[in-house]
């Protein structure tokens, strides 16, 4: 096996032909020989990397003393990743770093046809790349062989336990050898992320990079303070100041994603849509419509805040501030990868700033405070451009001079150059006008108050008196609007405050002769200015920063309760009753069973006949009973039983075939056509069933 400087020679030809002329600090450390055999942890900072790391660093255990790959059978090394678009993006690179080696990777992420996948399985692969959920599926499924595992990586460690995916870790762990090697990267080393190597690995060796510690140095970070209803037009100022080729805007929610989206759309961006609410198809269209240039802004929760690689990625955007300061590090380390330079943009809403803050200084990076560009910056850089544009510079072709001289000819190089500029800048949306009032959050301090009167009003501390209810009381009593009112000074039994002179006149006379305002409370005039009203109020004291909290402990690792030794036993519960009196007693409820009640002695039903007398009960013959008509006493008899023969006892006639011997005549609908049912439905045609069979 020939070896360059320790990588394994395709693999080195691979980085050549890449374009790699030198490794980055985490690359160069795992690529040391002595690593070869050990299990590793891996901390180092968002793209420094990671995924060309330990592609170098799992070769010599893969390929052995050969330069290429075998006949594949049984997979050899499995690599986890905590997002779909992650796994597919290390898949990738690894293709290419592994192609001369004749390699064959299998990928099994969620969102995925689990048949292809088995399929792929099946036919035989080298290395496997998939995401937690979906490779303990394919384990349990028995589609994936784990007993010739010589090789296992964690990628984004940390982010796959925040993700909640540590029994599926556990479970992919303990399913593979236990002589395999085992190498988790990530950006953090929490304690989480400790006890996890620990339980896992075998003497496991520590690796942290230069980078790590000097997190971000190519990217530079600005925080925005805006108006929080000028937060979506700084953002649009924001993406045309910088015009960038690629650029990457972060929102906390996916209805966000989906306003946002929609408004650059409609703005003429041509932007695309990124969150766990798309399949993975959609995903999938919308990272390659970046990479292939046919968008320039991607709309995206943090789903995509790890792991995602986008070349050109110039600009990162936080139009809603990350939950904390990890996620504001992943997320701005999608630019300034490898080497290039980029922005991260933070809007931060007037009433945000301390939050925005407080990320900060827990990612240790230093922000420059400024306010969003405006729409005049953003002409500004246009004309920037424009006059830079190599269109301007490059000579005039043969075949455009004739018609170039004829534009000469006909307009004035003014009129030309006029509509050049007309032209260039209808590519690009018009910048949005920003609220140019100071954002300062403090509140102003008043400017002289200049003639006044000082009123003393008959409460203060001590009955819960606050500037914030008394304002609008003197407004609406004395009949004067708040500028009228100077300084308020609260006392514990009386409140004095500060009345325009030209306004004292007509407030004693809105609130009456008794100078009462509601509830009983009583104004009077001082005599002069009270003492200290003219000192300013002091300011207060600016809190200094919050003390770190140490990390709790991992759930393993917390020590079970104990019982203090010297505590007091609990006395036994004793009911409130007296010591003489007789225990509680009470007699359990017994069912008593079911005994049915014999018929002895109970008179069987005779019915009474028309005199009232009681007869025997007639026996019924055939079908029906022989059981006379109903007749109510001293009462008309009621309608007569149907009778089929003989006369009618009333003197409707009986029914009979034909026409009716009198009243009314039965109903009579049309008879059913020759050859055809009548149907039940159908209530033109008589319900009889014809007497012969329909025509065939």
């Amino acid at each position: 096996m020939t070896q360059i400087e320790g990588i394994v020679s395709p693999l080195a030809q691979a980085l050549t032909k890449r374009g790699y002329t030198d490794l980055t600090p985490v690359q160069k450390a795992m690529a040391d020989p002595a690593l070869v055999n050990s299990d590793v942890l891996v901390s180092a900072q968002t793209g420094s990397g990671k995924t060309v790391a330990f592609g170098l660093a799992i070769a010599p255990t893969l390929l052995g003393d050969s330069e290429t790959f075998g006949r594949a059978d049984i997979p050899l090394t499995l690599i986890v990743a905590p997002t779909r678009e992650l796994a597919l993006q290390v898949s990738r690179e690894l293709e290419w770093l592994y192609a001369l080696t004749g390699a064959k990777i299998a990928t099994c992420v969620g969102g995925m046809d689990m048949r292809n996948e088995r399929r792929t399985l099946e036919r035989g692969a080298h290395i496997v790349v998939g995401t937690p959920g979906r490779l303990k599926d394919h384990i349990l499924r028995k589609s994936l062989d784990m007993s010739a595992m010589r090789a296992i990586v964690l990628d984004e460690a940390d982010e796959m336990l925040d993700l909640g995916f540590r029994e599926d870790l556990e479970f992919i762990l303990g399913e593979a050898p236990e002589d395999r090697r085992t190498l988790m990267f990530s950006a953090t080393v929490p304690r989480s992320i400790a006890a996890l190597a620990k339980s896992y690995q075998k003497d496991a060796v520590r690796v942290s990079t230069t980078a790590e510690r000097d997190q971000h140095v190519d990217i530079e970070y600005r925080a925005m303070t805006v108006a929080t209803s000028d937060r979506e037009n700084a953002i649009i100022n924001v993406l045309r100041y910088y015009e960038a080729r690629n650029a990457l805007v972060f929102c906390g929610t996916r209805a966000m994603v989906n306003h946002l989206t929609a408004r650059l759309n409609n703005r003429g961006f041509s932007v695309v849509a990124l969150s766990g609410e798309l399949s993975q198809n959609e995903r999938s269209h919308a990272l390659q419509a970046m990479r292939d240039g046919r968008a320039r802004v991607c709309v995206a929760t943090d789903v995509a805040a790890r792991g995602i690689d986008l070349p050109g990625l110039e600009l990162v955007v936080h139009a809603d501030l990350p939950s904390n300061s990890e996620t504001l590090l992943h997320r701005s380390g999608r630019t300034g990868r490898a080497g290039n330079k980029g922005v991260s943009a933070i809007i931060v809403p007037q009433n945000f700033r301390k939050k925005a803050e407080r990320l900060l200084q827990g990612a240790k990076v230093n922000a420059t405070w400024a306010p969003p560009p405006s729409a005049t910056e953003v002409i500004g850089r246009d004309n920037e451009r424009l006059l830079g544009d190599p269109m301007l510079t490059e000579p005039v072709g043969k075949d455009d001079l004739p018609f170039v001289q004829q534009l000469l000819e006909l307009h004035t190089p003014e009129q030309l150059a006029a509509a050049f500029v007309r032209v260039y800048r209808a590519k690009s949306s018009a910048p949005e006008e920003l609220n140019d009032k100071p954002l300062d959050t403090k509140k102003p301090a008043k400017e002289d108050f200049g003639a006044s009167v000082w009123i003393s009003v008959s409460v203060g501390r001590n009955q819960n008196a606050e500037p914030r209810w008394l304002l609008p009381l003197l407004c609406r009593s004395g009949d004067i609007t708040k500028q009228e009112i100077g300084a308020i000074r609260m006392q514990p039994e009386e409140t004095h405050v500060q009345l325009a002179a030209g306004c004292f006149d007509a407030f004693m006379t809105a609130i009456g002769p008794k100078a009462e305002l509601e509830d009983g409370i009583r104004v009077t005039r001082m005599n002069g200015t009270p003492e200290g009203a003219d000192s300013p109020r002091p300011e207060r004291a600016e809190r200094g920063p919050r003390p770190e909290r140490s990390e709790r402990p991992a759930f393993g690792e917390r020590k079970p309760y104990t019982p203090k030794d010297d505590a007091a036993p609990r006395k036994p519960y004793s009911p409130d009753r007296n010591a003489d009196d007789a225990p509680r007693t009470s007699t359990p409820y017994v069912k008593k069973p079911y005994a049915a009640k014999s018929d002895a002695g109970r008179k069987p039903y005779l019915p009474e006949t028309t005199d009232g007398a009681v007869t025997e009960r007639a026996k019924p013959k055939g079908k029906f009973s022989q059981k006379p008509p109903y007749k109510s006493e001293g009462k008309p008899a009621g309608k007569p039983a149907y009778r089929s023969e003989g006369k009618p006892s009333s003197d409707k006639p009986a029914f009979k075939g034909g026409k009716p011997t009198g009243g009314k005549p039965p109903f009579k609908g049309k008879p059913a056509a020759a050859g055809k049912f009548a149907k039940a439905g159908d209530s033109s045609v008589s319900l009889r069933k014809p007497r012969t069979k329909p025509a065939k």
